[in-house]
Parts: C-alpha cells; sequence; structure tokens
C-alpha cells in the first residue's frame, strides 16, 4: 500500500470526496483531526462511512491512543463498522499492539492489521526493536515528527536546508530498522507543507530509496506523487521478474547468472518484494 490518505472523520463532505481519489487508504480520523467536541459525531460519520459500500479504496480508521478515554468507543466503531485495518497514534512498543490485539479479542473479534505510529513519544524510540514477531497483527510501522516534536520542546524538526535534524532523521531510521526486522511494511510520514509538491517528491523518492514502500498524505493533490513514486519502474518490474523466474526454474540454486552478472538470495527477496509493490499498485 503505497498512499494513506488522513480524512477528518468529523467531515462526511472530506470522506466521500476522497472516496473519489486514487489513494490506496483512506484513514479516517477519529485522533488529531477531530476537536474533543465532535469525538462522538465523529465516530457516528466514520460507522456510516464504513457501512457503504467499499470502492477502491481501503479503509482504516485512527483510533486515540490505548490510554485516552475515547479508545474504547474508537475501537469499537473500527470493529462495527469492519474497518480494514486500525491506525494506533502514540504506540510505545510492542506491547502496544498485544494490548490492541486483547481489547479486540475481549469483544470477540480479531483484530484487524495494524500500522503503528511508532515514535511519537521519546520513550516510543526505545521500543522501535520491539514489534518483532508481531507481524500476524501488525501491518507496519510509520513515524510521525509533529508530537514527537512536542514531546521533546523542539524549535523546528527541519533545518534551514530543509533536511530533517537530528533526532528526526535518527526516528525515521529506526522506524525502517524497526519495521524491516519486524516484517512489516515502512511507512513514511506526512509531508507538511501542502503547496510543496516538488519537496513530497524528493522526499518520496528518497524514502524508496532507502526502503519505505509507502508514505502518508494529509492533501489529495499529495496522492498521485505518492503513488507514481512509490510504483517500480517498468524495468525495475522487468528485472524482478527475470530474477525470480531464474530461482524458479532451479529451487535448488543459491546463486544464477542473469546477463553475466552473479545473483543470490538478497537479490531475490528485494525482487520479491518489487513484484509485491507491483501487483499493490496495480
Amino acid at each position: 500500500m503505497r498512499s494513506w490518505l488522513f480524512v477528518p472523520g468529523n467531515r462526511p463532505d472530506r470522506i466521500a470526496k476522497a472516496r473519489g481519489l486514487s489513494a490506496d487508504v483512506l484513514i479516517l480520523d477519529l485522533e488529531d483531526s477531530v476537536a474533543i467536541s465532535e469525538k462522538a459525531a465523529a465516530r457516528s460519520c466514520v460507522l456510516e462511512a464504513l457501512r457503504e459500500p467499499r470502492g477502491a479504496n481501503r479503509l482504516w480508521v485512527r483510533v486515540n491512543p490505548l490510554e485516552s478515554s475515547d479508545f474504547e468507543a474508537d475501537l469499537d466503531t473500527a470493529l462495527e463498522g469492519g474497518a480494514d485495518g486500525i491506525v494506533l497514534p502514540k504506540a510505545e512498543s510492542g506491547d502496544c499492539i498485544r494490548a490492541l490485539g486483547a481489547a479486540c479479542a475481549a469483544r470477540g473479534q480479531a483484530c484487524p492489521p495494524v500500522l503503528a505510529i511508532a515514535t511519537e513519544t521519546a520513550g516510543a524510540i526505545f521500543g522501535l526493536g520491539s514489534y518483532a514477531g508481531l507481524s500476524s497483527s501488525l501491518a507496519g510501522l510509520t513515524w510521525g515528527a509533529e508530537d514527537l516534536s512536542a514531546a521533546l520542546g523542539s524549535a523546528r524538526t527541519r533545518g534551514e536546508d530543509g533536511a530533517l535534524t537530528g533526532p528526526y532523521a535518527l526516528a525515521r531510521n529506526l522506524t525502517l530498522f524497526g519495521a524491516v526486522a519486524a516484517e512489516v511494511q515502512p511507512v513514511d510520514t506526512v509531508w507538511t507543507d501542502i503547496r510543496d509538491l516538488a519537496g513530497l517528491e524528493a522526499e518520496c523518492l528518497a524514502a524508496v530509496r532507502d526502503g519505505f514502500t509507502g508514505k502518508m498524505a494529509i492533501h489529495p493533490a499529495q496522492v498521485p506523487i505518492i503513488n507514481r513514486c512509490f510504483r517500480p519502474s517498468e524495468e525495475e518490474i522487468e528485472a524482478a521478474r527475470r530474477i525470480v523466474e531464474a530461482f524458479e526454474a532451479d529451487p535448488t540454486a543459491g546463486v544464477v547468472a542473469i546477463d553475466g552478472e552473479m545473483i543470490d538470495m538478497p537479490h531475490l527477496k528485494r525482487s520479491r518484494l518489487i513484484l509485491q509493490r507491483a501487483g499493490e499498485a496495480t
């Protein structure tokens, strides 16, 4: 899943408009984009949206944090509506995923796939290596700079050159390592300047280069750029097919030769990931 577009849960007009977009996932938000006074109304709106016939978009729900007073009602809404997945903010460690699973089990339901926002507190950084073994319920890890900035008391998250400052580059990189170690999807955070689409494209390409497989969005105009950048090129797809086919032709081989180049297991693993990304993009 390449593009993950946040949509305020209390705005049925925006939800309806977002359904016509090419975002792989619509995140119906019950957390940050909804005022406290609007939480109950947002849950009703999200439940109605979940009950409508599904289109091409997958519908996930961002609930409020586990420790919040809104979490239980948010979870009930997501489960009752049959949400395709849950976005869990303020995740501190793998124990939060287990707690979410236990809350679902207590309701007699299996836990939907979970995307954990895993860097929003200082303590969460130290938990990024604890998500291994949870891939049956955990679909991905992502990170966020704004809440972490508030937690750290940082003046800015980026330097004058636009690059992430040290603490936020660290959070991003550790999220990537944590997701890969847990064998789940690494998803890059939002690009907050909705007017700077060139900057978004550059950041998407950097994320693809480093190993991220998707990116969150906060504006519809960002979705086509994210989709384009995270879809492998035809050349990459064809090369990946040839590698996979070569190993399938000789399942006992540890190394194969293609065009005079020796190809081994890391190449095969990367090729399978490329084809998986291409399949999700079609």
